[in-house]
């Protein structure tokens, strides 16, 4: 079911007490109920629509989980399963003065054989694995590149749980790393899902990246463009001296092999690519202005 504002669905304000909330419920089941609209596609839609809304609603915690998350959050962490946990379908028609079938009009709509739960209302599947969670982390450029580890902290279950984990090097932005098991509770004995980090990676103000390659500025004068010069050029790991040849042109790259980021699963690295930027002054005393002058009349 595609997410919706579990308030909008009942028609009621974020500030609604749970009495407004059972109400509102209660005339939406009453109007949309699958037994006065057979046939009404939409109108069954919309009654699995508010059962979905007063699941969470009607229940304090995952209520309040709601109003701190949000729905896309709540989504990630809950799954349908979850949701209606613990919901009494049968008692709330009952209540309604709409017979005892509220496990027949549940297992219709949302599928799968279950049964009563024990002394809880609700209702209970055969064995199924939990729902996946995922959650965006935020890694620096340098911590991407040579791997680490890290304190995440997400809510599991309605539990705020933390847990350290690695970073594989090389990681980049998009990448998901997968924690087994670290998902939502299984019913009935079935398996916890997994939950998978986003990766995030933070801008670095020395390098960029395309794969496992980088890159690196470094800006020379005009004099040294023309009779070449050695600099010093940063890696992740080390500074490195490299020679810029005599007569190199701007936006030339120089390569240094080996000194880029590893390949996640392998050993293999890419390389580092200095790109050469020649300064032009802005500005010249006099007698810069007459060397640049005696240059130009030797055909530089």
């Amino acid at each position: 079911m595609a997410q919706t504002d579990y308030y909008k669905s009942l028609g009621v304000e974020k500030t609604a007490t749970a009495d407004d909330i059972k109400k509102a419920f209660r005339k939406l089941a009453v109007k949309y109920h699958p037994d006065r609209n057979q046939g009404d596609s939409a109108a069954e839609e919309k009654f699995k629509e508010i059962n979905e809304a007063y699941a969470v609603l009607s229940d304090p915690e995952k209520r309040k989980q709601y109003d701190t998350f949000g729905s896309s959050d709540f989504h990630r962490q809950y799954s349908q399963e979850d949701i209606f946990k613990g919901f009494d379908f049968s008692g709330t028609f009952r209540d309604m003065g709409m017979g005892d079938g509220g496990d027949d009009i549940f297992s219709r709509l949302f599928g799968g054989a279950f049964r009563r739960s024990s002394g809880g209302g609700g209702f209970r599947r055969g064995p199924q694995r939990g729902a996946d969670l995922t959650l965006e982390l935020d890694v620096g450029f340098r911590e991407a590149a040579l791997g680490g580890e890290k304190l995440v902290a997400f809510r599991r279950n309605g539990v705020r749980e933390e847990l350290k984990v690695r970073i594989p090097a090389g990681v980049d932005n998009g990448s998901r790393v997968r924690i087994a098991g670290k998902g939502s509770d299984g019913e009935n004995g079935g398996p916890s899902g997994d939950l998978f980090l986003i990766v995030r990676v933070a801008h670095d103000p020395v390098f960029s990246r395309d794969g496992g390659d980088l890159f690196v500025e470094r800006t020379i004068r005009f004099s040294e463009a023309c009779l070449g010069v050695s600099l010093e050029v940063p890696t992740l790991e080390e500074t490195r001296r490299i020679k810029v040849p005599p007569g190199i042109q701007p936006g030339t790259k120089l390569r240094l092999k080996g000194c880029g980021i590893k390949t996640p699963g392998s050993n293999a690295k890419g390389d580092l690519y200095v790109k050469i930027n020649v300064h032009v002054p802005e500005g010249l005393n006099s007698s810069q202005k007459k060397l640049v002058e005696e240059m130009a009349r030797a055909g530089l």
